[in-house]
């Protein structure tokens, strides 16, 4: 998968992933879930977080792997 793909990939799953969150939200009704708008802007920012260090460190294996500095060990 190249590069634009992979971001095409992510950003569909995002919105995807967003939508589907909107819509439970839309039809259970938002007071049901007991948080206000300050819990959905921490747990936003919680999962973009988690997301970009799981990622960074998925990178930095791969690379790590690729350039063959593990091969010694």
């Amino acid at each position: 998968m190249t590069k634009r793909g992979a971001f095409w990939f992510f950003l569909l799953c995002t919105l995807g992933s967003t939508v589907l969150v909107g819509a439970s939200a839309v039809l259970s009704g938002v007071e049901s879930w007991g948080l206000s708008i300050h819990g959905f802007i921490a747990m936003g920012l919680g999962m973009f977080f988690c997301l970009a260090v799981g990622i960074g460190l998925m990178t930095l294996v791969f690379f790590s792997a690729r350039s063959g500095r593990d091969d010694r060990a």
